[in-house]
């Protein structure tokens, strides 16, 4: 099998992982966002600390980068919290629609941060990207609590945008990867500690069992799509990562029996369109 045909297996993987992982916190029932966000971190945490533990640089950094480890973990775990209140008040294909426009903030992200130069192309994908967006929002000034999960789902779909910027200027910066990962999951447990303290709300044993199973299908997406990006070059398989909202809509159908509709529909069109139409031109500009 070559890389890329292994790249492309690992993506579709990760996209299942991350629709299982949105599945098990809606199942989980009527918790608190964060305390499901803690329940996802403290496993991903460990399962970092594992890793970092066999490796030769152990948990070695360059105290210059903290601002920046400080930031992505800000803005993750906002990026988190938001997208599972929106997993818990939205469809499940919607909900992730509106995380996958991430890529489209990370674009913005990358001018303002590190000051990487947007083309007109960009601008325009990342304005048909946010008219996408729209139509599943469907906001309404007289009806602002239909639309308020949605456009907190937006702002969980740009803080991840963000957060992934700052995760790149780290990589380059030669940080581990699993490092990174343990900083933001540990940062992101000790930060909502005090509200799961304080407004913890008892669980059953199935509860428990769904944030166990959602943290370890987040840690398998994140091996997964660790794997697919070393075999294969994002150029080449990014576009395949949109197969979680395919997985999401199918879940949900199966699980909850919700039905997108007409408008969450043309969205997904509008936005899953305009990022093969990027992807294809940045492979033919690549080549």
């Amino acid at each position: 099998m070559s890389r890329k045909a292994k790249g492309i297996i690992f993506i579709i993987m990760a996209a299942f992982c991350f629709s299982a992982m949105n599945t098990f916190v809606k199942l989980s029932g009527d918790l608190p966002p964060i305390q499901k966000s803690f329940f996802r971190n403290a496993i991903a945490f460990w399962i970092a600390l594992f890793i970092l533990i066999r490796t030769e640089e152990k948990f070695k950094f360059n105290a210059k980068n903290l601002p920046f480890l400080i930031s992505r973990s800000i803005f993750g775990t906002v990026g988190i919290i938001c997208n599972f209140y929106a997993v818990d008040h939205l469809l499940l294909s919607d909900a992730s629609m509106l995380n996958k426009l991430s890529p489209f903030f990370a674009v913005l992200a990358s001018f303002f941060i590190l000051k990487e130069r947007v083309s007109f192309v960009q601008i325009i994908s990342i304005i048909i990207a946010f008219i996408g967006s729209l139509f599943i929002i469907k906001p309404s000034f007289w009806a602002f609590s239909s639309s308020y999960p949605a456009l907190i789902g937006l702002l969980g779909g740009a803080c991840a945008g963000i957060s992934y910027t700052f995760v790149r200027y780290l990589g380059n910066r030669g940080e581990q990867g699993a490092f990174i990962v343990m900083f933001f999951s540990g940062f992101s447990c000790l930060s909502v500690l005090p509200f799961f303290i304080f407004d913890f709300h008892p669980m059953t044993p199935i509860q428990v069992f769904y944030l166990l199973m959602a943290g370890i299908s987040a840690s398998g997406g994140q091996f997964a799509i660790t794997n697919a990006y070393f075999n294969a070059p994002a150029k080449e398989i990014s576009i395949f990562d949109y197969t979680q909202v395919i997985f999401a809509a199918l879940l949900g159908l199966v699980l909850f029996a919700q039905y997108p509709d007409i408008y969450s529909v043309t969205g997904y069109v509008l936005i899953c369109g305009i990022s093969i139409i990027t992807f294809l031109r940045n492979k033919k500009l690549a080549s």
